[in-house]
């Protein structure tokens, strides 16, 4: 039977969804447990440039990774990964047997005979190289041949077919390994790392398990299929596959003992694993991040991601940018339109007026005592923010957030009069639009926050006073909507990063003689009354 060997990448691949921050001792016990396993070849992380945390699977020195590398080795191999151009090779010593065997070495399409030379040096310190092209799927097959033609001269310990993008079927894998062992020098093993947006990450490895090939494959696998966006093949799934078919002795409970023990802890704060925006990123040959990008805004449904990857140049889907996707995300939300005869009667309306702006927190569930009394006794006009109150009539609702309109906004639900930034197209619904870009926010993060737009609306409209009620800020411990149907998953790193830039933009208004007053309990209460942070 043919040599096939599981490479785990959890401490590597996994470390994006926590910043690769496991800890110290679950560094340690991961790496033992996965050579207890029987594991071939385990990735204990990063090699990169900069400061060193011994917390982080991140390594600046093949030193620091020795502490954590078994004394009894059993069977397996120990490898780290090198982005190239993010990891000089001053910093790499020798060889000596003491700590990793080996470095895999990623790099783009533009970076091949560099990245060459950074592999040529690497295998003369004497390690074990690992030839890893980001994106194997956006190679021609001539190109493919031409890389495949250098890396025989190098030859190096392994080459490796790599499907970034997750869109690879088995008809996809099978042509491009065939393509590969054809011509790739036989001394040369054959590695295969997948993303699972599909689904198809096992399926496509036991395909490839069932072939007929002389040199060894190499599976890439992670602890619970942990990794960035859809995530990974499951080292557990694939090492009981090979148990069971193959006569194959990999240990599966010292697996599901990381599971238990580390990455369901993990998994509690940090999601991965399959969702519509990573099955869209990978229909469409875009890169993950652009799904996780404009998924996290929380403003788009679906239908509106898949239209903003079909906007993406085709030759600019396989490579994330940042600057590409909020340039895509504020070209497909912006809607230039002149609204200063709309803000002139909404000036009319609310200049020298108290007004009470709703948000859907879910204190008020407990306050619309309160709120009615400062309504009354302040004469305010009401207007929610992306809701209609179910237990009051508002003046009017904001709204800004497309998500929200489509997925829980009626509006011909009770009569209201509607204030819609102009992303946001109704037929048949009588409204007033408000230009969308004019009102967003600083810094990105609450760029087009519901909230802090129609604060940003009211700094042009110049009512006497606000009254904030429900503006409770994010809560990682309870719900934090007054209506079930509002609620949305979010990442709680991305929800502190959230309130600490609401507190600021409060500050801002409040700095710009801005009158604002609390009436229910809110995370940003302090700033009000003593103007810190």
């Amino acid at each position: 039977m043919k040599d096939v060997k599981i490479l785990d990448c959890t401490l590597r691949d996994g470390g994006y969804v926590n910043d690769f921050l496991f800890g110290k001792y679950s560094i340690t016990k991961i790496i033992s447990q996965l050579t207890t396993s029987g594991i071939d070849i385990i990735e204990c992380g990063f090699l990169e440039d900069g400061e060193y945390n011994p917390e982080c699977s991140v390594f600046n020195r093949v030193e620091q990774i020795k502490e954590f590398i078994p004394t009894d080795r059993k069977h397996s191999m120990y490898v780290a990964m090198a982005c190239y151009g993010e990891y000089s090779i001053e910093q790499l010593s020798d060889y000596d047997g003491q700590s990793i065997d080996g470095i895999r070495v990623t790099f783009h399409y533009n970076e091949v005979e560099d990245a060459m030379k950074y592999c040529s040096q690497i295998q003369q310190k004497g390690y074990k190289v690992f030839v890893q092209p980001v994106g194997t799927t956006s190679y021609s097959d001539d190109k493919l041949l031409q890389l495949i033609h250098i890396v025989n001269s190098l030859k190096p310990y392994a080459f490796y077919l790599v499907d970034t993008l997750g869109l690879m079927n088995q008809y996809d894998v099978l042509r491009f390994f065939y393509l590969i062992d054809h011509n790739l020098d036989k001394t040369i093993n054959i590695g295969f790392h997948s993303h699972n947006n599909l689904q198809l990450s096992f399926s496509n490895c036991q395909v490839l398990v069932n072939i007929n090939c002389d040199r060894t494959i190499f599976l890439d696998a992670s602890v619970n299929g942990m990794g960035r966006g859809a995530g990974n093949l499951n080292t557990e799934l694939i090492a009981n596959y090979l148990n069971d078919h193959f006569q194959y002795r990999y240990e599966i409970e010292p697996l599901l003992e990381i599971i238990d023990e580390f990455i369901g802890h993990i998994k509690k704060e940090h999601e991965w694993g399959y969702s519509v925006p990573y099955y869209l990123a990978a229909i469409n040959g875009c890169h993950p991040n652009y799904a996780s990008y404009l998924s996290s805004k929380q403003t788009l449904t679906v239908k509106h991601i898949a239209t903003i990857l079909k906007m993406i140049e085709p030759e600019k889907r396989s490579l994330f940018n940042k600057e590409l996707a909020e340039k895509m995300y504020k070209s497909f939300q912006s809607q230039e339109i002149d609204d200063s005869e709309i803000i002139s009667e909404l000036r009319k309306k609310i200049s020298g007026r108290n007004v009470i702006l709703i948000a859907p927190g879910s204190s008020l569930n407990d306050y619309r005592d309160k709120i009615f009394q400062v309504m009354h006794t302040e004469n305010c006009i009401s207007i929610s923010v992306t809701f209609v109150p179910n237990f009051m009539d508002c003046d009017y609702v904001f709204l800004s957030n497309l998500k929200r309109y489509d997925t829980t906004f009626n509006p011909q639900k009770k009569q209201i009069s509607l204030i819609h930034t102009s992303n946001i197209k109704l037929d048949g619904v009588s409204s007033m639009v408000v230009n969308y870009s004019s009102l967003l926010c600083e810094p990105e993060v609450i760029m087009d926050n519901s909230c802090m737009m129609a604060l940003n609306l009211l700094c042009k409209l110049s009512p006497s006073k606000i009254y904030l009620a429900g503006l409770d800020g994010y809560s990682l411990e309870k719900n934090n909507y007054c209506q079930d149907r509002l609620n949305i998953e979010q990442d709680k790193t991305h929800l502190i990063k959230i309130n600490q830039a609401i507190r600021d933009k409060i500050k801002e208004l409040i700095s710009c003689k801005l009158s604002i007053e609390f009436v229910t309990p809110s995370l940003y209460q302090k700033v009000y009354c003593d103007g810190s942070l």
